[in-house]
């Protein structure tokens, strides 16, 4: 059924067993060194394949945290519509560019990988009788291929050690399978060479060496998470499980894997803490550039040091400097009706000839009525250019100007 993992796995596995195979010296100890070689650079090369999806993967979980308080806001405000939440959920992560499938493409990618590489290092010994395996006798799986692997390589594998030990031996296997290990001749096997203290004293420092990289692996991967992140209490979750749930399933279930699996553990957990390191420095390099460049696109903006600002509006010409002169009058009533009114193509009044100036009033006396209407008017004309304190003045003016003519009517009407 899936056969189409199991071959390419094989198919990798073989090139690289080829290769250190010519590599270390035909000695007992050099054909487990190139097998267990062949394993971990198996893994390496799955990873490197997977190693775009991995970006994307980081980049897609970065945009998740950093969305993540308006998804928060989405589900509160829609809480009673699930369709409109949907609408508006799938509207925001298009509008980010988010893609919840890329942030599970590698996992989900790894585990048919690992599913493939577990059956295919089990098929070297096919004398079990559990889910996948044939129940075959010793010399019948020692004289039959493996996918890629003729049975010459077969044979070489099974008689390959470890430290002493067969890369597909595992702590709880039954004894009855071990003299797949051994050579035959003429039926009969050769005496085992190993003993079930062997393997536990290999596998057991690889469980616990799998399970601590494991967990480490996941910190350092829960450290580089935003604190808005770690408050969302699904992602507490999913770190809790990464942080030690996984690594524990590792310490229990290890008795069940054969040797190759635990170097498939290590050797991935290996690649994954340089691949963090590198991806998650380049990431951070990224933000710090992005960081500057907005610094200095702010201070080029920013005004120059000893510069006034500009406060005029756009569209909006600042008052001229003669209106601001005038304005600055005392609000005079001779001054204010200086102010021309002649109309546009109107030629301007000549005064009459022998005409005497206004004479300002006495202190305390009260201007003509006619100084009262042009001040009045001026003052008001005055005050529209000027501030509310020079309009002020204008209407000072119009008031001293009606005290004026009515002492005027009063010396009148004494004679």
């Amino acid at each position: 059924m899936l056969n189409f993992i199991y071959w390419p796995v094989s198919w990798i596995m073989w090139v690289w067993h080829w290769l250190f195979d010519h590599l270390t010296p035909n000695t007992p100890g050099g054909d487990g060194i190139a097998w267990a070689l062949s394993v971990v650079f198996l893994v390496f090369t799955l990873r490197a394949i997977l190693y775009k999806p991995f970006v994307k993967q980081v980049r897609t979980t970065k945009k998740m945290q950093e969305i993540n308080p308006q998804l928060q806001a989405i589900r509160k405000k829609y809480a009673k519509d699930r369709v409109k939440m949907t609408e508006e959920m799938q509207k925001l992560q298009k509008e980010h560019g988010f893609n919840p499938l890329l942030g599970c493409l590698p996992m989900f990618m790894q585990i048919p990988v690992f599913i493939g590489l577990f059956h295919v290092l089990r098929s070297f010994n096919r004398m079990g009788t559990g889910m996948g395996q044939l129940g075959m006798g010793a010399e019948e799986t020692r004289s039959i291929g493996n996918y890629v692997f003729n049975a010459d390589q077969v044979q070489n594998f099974l008689d390959a050690r470890l430290f002493g030990v067969p890369l597909s031996s595992y702590v709880t296997q039954p004894k009855t399978e071990w003299v797949a290990f051994v050579q035959w001749d003429n039926g009969i096997p050769a005496a085992i060479d190993f003993t079930r203290g062997h393997i536990a004293i290999l596998v057991v420092p690889m469980m616990i060496v799998a399970s601590v990289s494991t967990h480490m692996n996941s910190r350092a991967s829960v450290a580089r998470q935003p604190a808005a992140a770690l408050e969302n209490p699904q992602t507490r979750i999913m770190n809790n499980l990464a942080l030690y749930v996984f690594p524990l399933g590792i310490l229990v279930t290890g008795v069940f894997f054969p040797v190759a699996i635990l170097l498939y553990w290590m050797s991935n957990n290996i690649w994954t803490y340089g691949q963090q390191h590198i991806v998650f420095g380049q990431i951070e390099k990224e933000e710090e550039a992005a960081k500057q460049a907005k610094q200095e696109k702010r201070k080029a903006n920013a005004p120059q040091p000893g510069a006034r600002p500009n406060r005029t509006k756009r569209g909006v010409a600042a008052p001229a400097k003669a209106a601001d002169e005038s304005a600055d009058s005392d609000g005079a009533g001779t001054e204010s009706s200086s102010v021309d009114m002649t109309k546009p193509g109107q030629k301007p009044t000549k005064p009459q000839a022998g005409a005497k100036p206004a004479a300002k009033p006495a202190p305390g006396a009260k201007p003509a009525a006619g100084a009262n209407r042009k001040s009045g008017s001026a003052g008001k004309s005055s005050g529209g250019k000027s501030s509310g304190g020079r309009s002020k003045g204008g209407s000072g003016g119009g008031k001293g100007g009606g005290k004026g003519s009515a002492a005027k009517r009063n010396r009148s009407g004494g004679k």
